[in-house]
């Protein structure tokens, strides 16, 4: 450096004072409560979220819940109805309001397909009468789960799982458990 440059240096820093021995101070990022990533897999899933909430023809108490997919056969809904597929994982919609089931349903659906889960329990609660909150969140659910792809059949559980207040699904194989079946199979046809 220059004569020149050294005096303008000393001049632009004539009114700074080191700083004091004292304890140094550290500067900590904020921290989030919440996990971005999960926040925004909350927002991704509330955005995508298809099932609606509009009309709603109210099925009778007396009426057992029952939906077989396209394409379906008949024996798979039989040994479904009979409890053969026993459940792998349940959710718990009782005294919640529709808007909560209606999101609990979707990432429930959504979360078992990502695990390659099949065989569902959904406890729902049983009503006395038609108006009951518990057969309206019943009536739903069976509107909901009819517009999933993922899930072929579903229809009442048996006594010891909740019986009327609950019901049994069956979800599609998802495409990984397809491609190993496929393997597993392939393999011994050579």
């Amino acid at each position: 450096m220059s004569n020149e440059e050294n005096d303008f240096f000393a001049q632009a820093m004539a009114d700074v004072r080191p700083l004091s021995a004292g304890q140094p101070t550290l500067y900590l990022k904020v921290q989030d409560p919440v996990d971005k990533r999960a926040r925004r897999e909350a927002q991704a899933l509330q955005l995508e979220n298809f099932l609606s909430t509009g009309f709603l023809d109210i099925i009778p108490c007396d009426t057992p819940l029952e939906y077989k997919g396209e394409g379906i056969q008949q024996g798979v809904l039989d040994k479904l109805r009979h409890g053969h597929y026993p459940p792998q994982v349940s959710l718990n919609l009782l005294r919640q309001p529709v808007e909560n089931c209606r999101q609990a349903l979707f990432r429930f659906i959504i979360q078992a397909e990502k695990d390659s889960l099949r065989s569902l329990l959904i406890v729902h609660g049983r009503g006395r009468t038609d108006q009951s909150h518990p057969n309206i969140i019943r009536s739903y659910l069976a509107k909901w789960l009819g517009q999933f792809e993922q899930v072929q059949a579903f229809c009442r559980a048996l006594p010891r799982d909740g019986g009327e207040g609950a019901c049994y699904v069956t979800l599609r194989k998802s495409a990984a458990a397809k491609a190993d079946n496929f393997e597993r199979h392939a393999k011994h046809s050579r």
